[in-house]
């Protein structure tokens, strides 16, 4: 599996993790402070590599430097957030 790095296209409004030829996506809106994520993709080819996890784990820490809160409303996002306690302060 080789992939980039994730990366936030702002203009799109989601995180991007490119693996082998496709794209993994967190769509996200911003409200005030506050990043909504509604929804994860990872195509179904990649499913079960841990691409999803990757790609949340490097989103939140994307919003943590840029000293915002996250609201949760994709239940793979919610998901993640719950298994990782340590994910939770920024929970807003």
């Amino acid at each position: 599996m080789t992939g980039a790095a994730v990366r936030n296209n702002e203009a799109e409004q989601r995180y991007e993790l490119p693996v082998d030829g496709d794209v993994a996506i967190a769509a996200y809106e911003l409200a005030s402070d506050r990043v909504v994520f509604t929804h994860t993709v990872v195509p179904e080819r990649l499913e079960g590599q841990g691409i999803g996890s990757r790609l949340i784990a490097a989103a939140l820490s994307d919003v943590r430097k840029r000293g915002l809160r996250v609201v949760p409303q994709c239940p793979f996002v919610a998901a993640y957030i719950e298994r990782h306690p340590e994910e939770r302060d920024l929970l807003g």
